[in-house]
């Protein structure tokens, strides 16, 4: 039986308390129901002994509070669950945004998930190809991994977060491969190309998408992530897919985290953050990995805008901590016209070792990709020295040091947004760039490699 309560005393805001209230639960959803009929809901925030503190998810404009009643559902917010998801778009909330009829589910599930037993976790070895070069032949993403993506306001991060949801993949075998795509807190527009999108090139068949908009209240954009991550798990442990979730943008999250917070009247930390930012973050990130014993997996790609293009800003700060490194999008390279803009010197994956090499991707990849960010950084560093000193200053392989630098942004880090460059694609790219150098230049690279696939442009 579930317990209603006439004893709404104030509303602030968002923020409705009830007093008389017994056995009520933290996160559990609330329903607030008008003389009319007219119901709102809402989730308790805060439990005071018989004080019940309720984030409305609705606006409060024309609650009548003396004679509307508070119906506590015993249970927190629950999304319905079916293998039917792929190829739906979703609200916030999980419910269907796109028309069609109401999902029939197998199962209703808590949205904050079960944590993973550290002792029960797989370790990440397994290469997904996204399809762009920078990503895969420098920044190799693995099964089970968590990349964010650092952009900056302006640049084309959606864009980049369509073509991996378009073209990941795990190579090898008939592994069921799924993505689900969380959109939080963006406008209209970009929703609307999101979802052209993915209908055009028909990636919306194995795709779950949530669609949170900027006018959406703040409590629903909290939700949002832990509807797709609970999508995501289960598809991954109950229908052996391999899930690739990808977020964009935590950093509106964690603004609504933020002003939740101010509404709790909470002593803030840094930037007016609230102090448990790095638990709430690590609460998400950590859903992402391989469990030993199942088939499935759950692969993250955050997407982040750093405020104000500042990487000690606490959400990509804390971030970093959580994750297993990071791609960032360059400011530099978007305003040349290099698309994707991604910047691999600063870009890290700490797993891309375990997922690459004999088996996985191919036996020079390590060493190749080792070349490729020394020679690249050497002629960055030339570049720079002649834009001072003038081309003069240079010696002969400085100078085919900067000329490789020049063709490494224009063809590996410059693909567009629909070339879809295979594992192959992408080395034998790297090959024929590396031909540009001498071959005593190419200290990190083995012999054997050197015989069999180097060319140079000077024989």
């Amino acid at each position: 039986m579930l317990k209603e309560y006439r004893s709404i005393k104030e509303v602030v805001g968002p923020l409705m308390l009830v007093e008389g209230v017994e056995g009520v639960k933290y996160n559990e959803l609330v329903q607030i129901e008008q003389a009319n009929g007219e119901i709102r809901q809402g989730k308790v925030l805060e439990i005071n002994r018989d004080k019940a503190l309720v984030q409305l998810f609705e606006t409060s404009q024309g609650l009548k509070i003396d004679t509307a009643k508070a119906r506590f559902l015993g249970h927190g917010i629950e999304l319905s669950v079916s293998i039917d998801m792929l190829g739906r778009v979703f609200d916030g909330m999980g419910r269907p945004k796109d028309g069609g009829a109401p999902i029939i589910a197998e199962k209703r599930v808590d949205i904050n998930g079960e944590p993973i037993n550290p002792a029960a976790r797989d370790y990440p070895d397994e290469f997904i190809q996204t399809g762009v070069s920078a990503i895969d032949g420098l920044n190799t993403l693995v099964r089970g991994q968590k990349l964010p993506v650092f952009s900056a306001s302006g640049l084309p991060h959606a864009n980049l977060a369509a073509q991996i949801a378009r073209q990941a993949k795990v190579l090898g075998g008939d592994s069921k491969f799924a993505v689900v795509f969380a959109a939080i807190g963006i406008t209209y527009e970009e929703a609307d190309f999101f979802i052209s999108d993915f209908r055009r090139t028909g990636a919306i068949e194995r795709t779950v998408l949530f669609m949170n908009l900027a006018n959406d209240p703040a409590v629903e954009r909290i939700a949002t992530p832990r509807m797709a991550l609970t999508a995501a798990e289960y598809l991954a442990y109950e229908h052996n897919m391999h899930v690739l979730v990808i977020m964009t943008d935590i950093t509106n999250y964690a603004e609504a985290l933020r002003e939740v917070s101010a509404a709790r009247k909470e002593v803030p930390g840094r930037r007016g953050y609230p102090g448990y930012l790095y638990t709430d973050l690590a609460s998400l990130y950590e859903r992402a990995g391989k469990i030993r014993g199942k088939e499935g997996s759950i692969t993250q790609i955050p997407i982040l805008t750093m405020p104000e293009d500042d990487k000690t800003h606490p959400i990509p700060d804390l971030t970093g901590y959580i994750t297993e490194g990071q791609i960032i999008l360059s400011r530099d390279l978007y305003k040349r016209g290099y698309n994707p803009p991604i910047d691999v010197l600063p870009s890290l994956s700490r797993l891309k070792d375990k997922g690459i090499g004999k088996g996985k991707t191919r036996e020079d990849h390590a060493d190749t990709m080792n070349q490729l960010f020394a020679a690249y950084a050497r002629g960055k560093e030339a570049k720079e020295l002649s834009a001072i000193l003038g081309e003069a200053a240079l010696s002969e392989v400085d100078k085919k040091f900067a000329a490789f630098a020049e063709e490494f942004e224009k063809r590996y880090i410059s693909q567009g947004y629909e070339n879809n460059r295979s594992i192959e694609d992408t080395l034998a790219l790297g090959w024929d760039l590396l031909s540009i150098l001498p071959r005593n230049e190419l200290k990190r690279i083995k012999d054997v490699y050197l015989d069999k696939y180097y060319k140079s442009k000077e024989d």
